[in-house]
């Protein structure tokens, strides 16, 4: 017997996981009329330089070494992808901001002429729906991915604080580069709060967690937690990365007896994906999911 069933909590159309306490908290402020680093967009000056030095006056734009020795580990199988949101916690990264216009005036001759452009964070839409936000490593990179956007310098903690204010559930790092890094949903929120992560694939106390919640089910013999099948990505040369995938990002293998029918093992599992996602530890350290059904050795 072997099955495989994947469930995001967005893709599954559940709401987005409401933000624990201390990260709502940590937003008081963030967001709005101020940019990730919590200045004021009123009065400034966005265009070139002024904007890719603004709290970063030594800074040529070149993206960070702790980063790039960490994206350098992985693709060589001696680091981690854990290693790399590390790397980014004191990395300066590059938020893209456009213009928008937020009212317009009719000019001479009935032209329409702009009189008031307000600048706003970018976020994009990922495959499944949900809501990421693009951050670079170097001016240069932001430059080629989108010409008329102008760069404001933050550090990355600080960029993952916006995200999560903006409603965004990945931090895309690098989109349309030679390699793209998405930080996902439980790790943007520790990076936002500068705490370590560990993902939830080799997460001990979570899973611990969920065998506890599965062994209230005497079908289920044992559970294992392994990386999901969207945790590895795909660079621009056609090599894979052990890391930074949009996910799935959690294998959970639930060895079952045997002699169940389709009914009961559909049951099953629903019963403990509702389970799950009401637990606090699973809704904070988990991503998505895909769960994987085998027969209990005997």
């Amino acid at each position: 017997m072997s099955h495989d069933s994947n469930q995001s909590a967005e893709a599954a159309g559940t709401a987005p996981r409401a933000l624990p306490g201390h990260i709502a908290a940590a937003l008081a402020g963030a967001g709005g009329a101020g940019d990730s680093a919590g200045q004021p967009w009123a009065g400034r000056n966005l265009s070139g330089d002024a904007a890719r030095i603004h709290n970063f006056e030594d800074d040529d734009g070149t993206a960070d070494a702790g980063y790039v020795a960490a994206v350098a580990a992985l693709l060589a199988g001696t680091g981690t992808e854990a290693g790399v949101v590390a790397s980014l916690a004191t990395a300066r990264v590059f938020v893209p901001v456009v213009a928008q216009l937020a009212e317009e005036s009719e000019g001479v001759e009935g032209l329409h002429a702009d009189k008031q452009a307000d600048m706003s964070l970018v976020t994009l839409k990922a495959p499944d729906g949900r809501t990421a936000m693009p951050v670079f490593t170097s001016a240069a990179a932001l430059e080629a991915w989108h010409p008329q956007a102008r760069p404001v310098a933050v550090y990355a903690a600080r960029a993952a604080l916006s995200a999560v204010s903006e409603g965004a559930q990945l931090l895309v790092v690098d989109p349309g580069s030679e390699v793209t890094f998405v930080v996902r949903r439980p790790a943007m929120w520790s990076l936002a709060q500068q705490r370590d992560w560990t993902p939830s694939y080799l997460d001990g106390e979570l899973e611990s967690a969920l065998n506890s919640l599965a062994g209230t089910h005497p079908a289920v013999r044992r559970l294992e937690v392994r990386p999901g099948s969207g945790v590895a990505s795909r660079v621009a040369d056609g090599s894979t990365m052990s890391g930074g995938g949009p996910g799935p990002e959690l294998r959970v293998v639930l060895y079952l007896e045997d002699g169940l029918d389709a009914a009961a093992i559909q049951d099953l599992v629903s019963g403990l994906n509702g389970r799950w996602a009401q637990n606090e530890l699973f809704a904070e350290r988990v991503d998505s999911i895909e769960v994987s059904l085998q027969r209990a050795a005997q």
